[in-house]
């Protein structure tokens, strides 16, 4: 027998590693000879480029950059030197968790830092780099990014501008005599799992711009000038963000990534499926087991298990999911390729004991679950 384990992570108690090795213990307690495959996965959430560089048994690279204020910090990104993948957290560097409360303002933020990263990726060997988007404190359409890289960007007279949220409005002109000459051949990919546009009452400013402390003015003066800057991108670049889905995802990054690397914008659950190669996994196997630490309705909306369940529907495999805690209408589940749900906890007990215990609550919850399976198969 094959059975193929493809956890996220249980958070705040379980790497995504851990819940798979967790896991196989459980499987091999009632199947001692069964042949385990484990796929870790995640969703392309907090935390993506840990789960997935440990996943794929590749090495976290530190990098000094700017920060969302061009003040110098640290911050790092996922390298797998066979594939020469890089996988980037725009958060890392330019994120609003990076930032006190009184230094949180759009108009003076810049993905700088982001771009630092994407050169440190280059000067690796990288030939296809991986940028996730969300957790951003900017609102720069990614010009910082895009500066870090070579681009300049200046105002009517001819001045280099600032490459932060409050020069977007100035922008006449994109010069990209000095952008690095390698971006051209890297394959480049954007996670995002919104569709918001690049500006509108629905784009990056109005819809985030206030939850990273702009005022209601400020707010009003980044959308006029992302769309000023999707003009001038037309004009200069000859490539129309003004409309594309997730082009307000960051601040306006996603939109930066397609016009200035010729970035795809992708769901991070699909290019986390592809990195760690399920499909080819689960050839052959006669279960899999999914899992994250909780599990509700919402997780048929692009969760890790999500993902993983499909691929299994679409092969005729059965998919059982294990989880801390179980939420409401799970029954919709179902549709997606979810047999069935079941919780780690094994009697009332608290969070906290929940979370302590959870490898061992795992380690026999996979251990039931498959002598269930068993039984079924064998009898019916």
């Amino acid at each position: 027998m094959k059975i193929v384990v493809a956890p996220n992570a249980f958070k705040g108690s379980l790497s995504a590693i851990d819940a798979a090795n967790a896991m196989r213990k459980g499987i091999h307690a009632a199947l001692p000879a069964c042949e385990v495959v484990s796929v870790p996965v995640a969703d392309g959430g907090d935390g993506f480029t840990e789960v997935m560089t440990e996943a794929l048994k590749g090495e976290l690279i530190q990098v000094a950059v700017h920060g969302p204020r061009m003040k110098r910090c640290d911050a790092f990104f996922g390298y797998i030197r066979e594939t020469g993948v890089a996988i980037i957290e725009m958060a890392k560097a330019s994120g609003l968790a990076l930032l006190p409360d009184e230094q949180r303002n759009p108009m003076e933020t810049s993905t700088y830092g982001t771009g630092e990263l994407i050169l440190a990726a280059l000067d690796r060997g990288a030939t296809r780099i991986i940028i996730g988007l969300g957790g951003s404190a900017t609102c720069d359409g990614g010009i910082g990014m895009a500066a870090a890289l070579g681009y300049t960007f200046s105002d009517i007279s001819g001045t280099e501008l600032p490459p932060i949220g409050k020069s977007l409005q100035s922008i006449h002109t994109i010069d990209t005599s000095g952008a690095d000459h390698r971006l051209t051949k890297i394959d480049f990919s954007g996670i995002c799992d919104v569709t918001n546009p690049l500006f509108g009452l629905d784009g990056a400013s109005h819809v985030y711009s206030p939850q990273k402390g702009a005022s209601l003015e400020e707010v009003r003066l980044l959308d006029k000038g992302l769309e000023n800057l999707a003009g001038v991108i037309l004009r200069d670049l000859g490539k129309d963000v003004a409309t594309m889905p997730g082009g307000g995802a960051a601040g306006g990054l996603g939109a930066g990534l397609f016009a200035f690397l010729g970035a795809r914008l992708e769901k991070g659950i699909d290019v986390v499926m592809e990195l760690v190669q399920l499909r080819n996994a689960c050839h052959g196997a006669d279960l899999v087991i999914t899992g994250e630490g909780q599990i509700d309705f919402q997780t048929k909306f692009d969760k890790a298990p999500a993902g993983v369940a499909r691929i299994a529907k679409e092969m005729g495999i059965p998919c059982i999911a294990i989880c801390g805690g179980i939420g409401e209408r799970i029954d919709e589940l179902h549709d997606i390729g979810i047999t069935a749900v079941f919780s780690i906890c094994q009697r009332p007990m608290a969070l906290e004991s929940a979370m302590r215990d959870s490898s061992s609550l795992l380690v026999n919850t996979t251990e039931q679950t498959v002598r269930l399976f068993m039984a079924n198969t064998r009898w019916f």
